[in-house]
């Protein structure tokens, strides 16, 4: 059913890559010393790394931002099998904007208490800038939830009947049996088989057509998302009888919140394992000697996270960012201006969100309705209550220790 029409685009759509000058690539002299052959290789090896683009740059992720605007060939990102995909099931393509939407609101609220806490750049097609590029925690916990999110919007839009190419579950047929006894199968199961199926199809698709390290550890994250959903279905179950009785039951699978999903993706985010590729690029093995190996479902990276402390300066500025694509960035945006908290000890308090820069108090007076009362017939009416706080925000670094760590 997933079957793609249409030709590749797979040309088209490949990353270009800036010319090298004939001369450039033209071997030494036969009297040239070795060590001024072994100056022009290097000089040649910088001047390629200079012209290689970054490895992270557009994604189906920007879907999200479009809503119903979903027009396949103006969306940015999209390979050659994605775009087929998304041409061929529009509606499908509906609920992974939706899907999208949902995950980065789940990724926001796991790591709103955190200095990297999953922020989205308006009308940037990468949705969130460079801090995509290093191959750390935070990007296996977004490949992983993004993968998830995808499931999770199909899966439901199939069972609620909003989607032409599939339904309830068709393999909940007959009579099963759990700890409780017999039951039969009934009612509308959601049919998380569908939609494991084309957010496998669509999501993977880029990764499987680059096949390198960081695909491969993108490919490993996103199935990690999938099985994630897949882990938290439940029975939901109507029992039949006598004064309810239950001698008969009639059971359906539900999704679970995508809360839950969320929350078991967080702690795997806080068991993430380091790895590096193997020689043949088809696995992985533990970063140093004595680490411990990662199964399948562990989430796993590459290279440690920044601090996120100070802003990056490709981080936000996308002309200016092109020139330092040779720069490993962080794609930090700082913590300079969040909100902390002064009692906390945790992640969410002034000393740790502030790096220890110091935090800047403001007084604020909130107005919210308190004592509500119903009035019959039929209007609620509240009063407004005033409230003055105080408001701890995270002061700027000095422009000198911005300027040594970018």
């Amino acid at each position: 059913m997933l079957k793609p029409r249409g030709e590749d685009e797979a040309a088209q759509l490949a990353p270009r890559r800036a010319r090298v000058p004939v001369a450039a690539l033209r071997p030494a002299p036969p009297d040239v010393s070795p060590a001024s052959a072994r100056l022009g290789l290097a000089c040649l090896l910088l001047l390629l790394l200079l012209t290689l683009p970054a490895r992270v740059d557009t994604s189906w992720w920007y879907i999200g931002a479009l809503g119903a605007r979903v027009i396949c060939d103006n969306i940015p990102g999209l390979v050659s099998r994605q775009r087929q995909l998304c041409q061929r099931y529009p509606d499908i393509m509906r609920s992974v904007g939706e899907g999208a939407r949902e995950w980065i609101r789940e990724c926001q609220h796991q790591f709103r208490h955190h200095r990297w806490n999953c922020t989205t750049l308006d009308r940037d097609h990468t949705v969130f800038g460079r801090a995509m590029l290093r191959s750390s925690r935070e990007a296996a916990f977004v490949y992983a939830i993004s993968s998830a999110g995808v499931v999770h919007a199909i899966t439901r839009a199939c069972s609620q009947g909003e989607l032409s190419v599939c339904s309830c579950d068709p393999y909940t047929r007959g009579r099963h049996h759990d700890q409780r006894g017999d039951f039969d199968w009934g009612g509308c199961s959601d049919n998380i088989h569908y939609g494991v199926r084309f957010a496998k199809a669509f999501v993977d698709a880029k990764e499987k057509r680059l096949k390198d390290a960081r695909a491969l550890m993108n490919l490993h994250n996103n199935r990690c998302g999938r099985t994630a959903v897949r882990r938290f279905l439940k029975l939901e179950c109507k029992c039949h009888g006598v004064s309810g009785s239950c001698t008969l039951r009639t059971c359906w699978r539900a999704l679970s919140d995508f809360r839950r999903t969320g929350d078991y993706l967080r702690r795997r985010y806080d068991g993430a394992v380091q790895v590096t590729a193997t020689q043949d690029g088809a696995n992985f093995t533990a970063a140093r000697q004595g680490y411990r190996h990662a199964t399948r479902t562990d989430l796993v990276y590459f290279d440690n996270s920044p601090d996120y402390c100070v802003l990056d300066k490709a981080a936000g500025e996308k002309e200016e960012a092109e020139t330092w694509s040779l720069v490993i960035s962080t794609g930090s945006l700082g913590t300079a201006g969040r909100v902390c908290s002064k009692t906390s000890k945790g992640t969410d308090g002034c000393e740790i969100m502030c790096c220890g820069r110091g935090y800047d108090t403001t007084r604020v007076t909130r107005v919210t309705q308190c004592e509500c009362k119903f009035h019959w017939c039929c209007a609620v009416r509240c009063k407004e209550c005033r409230n003055t706080v105080d408001v701890h925000t995270c002061k700027a670094p000095k422009k000198a220790e911005w300027l040594d760590q970018t």
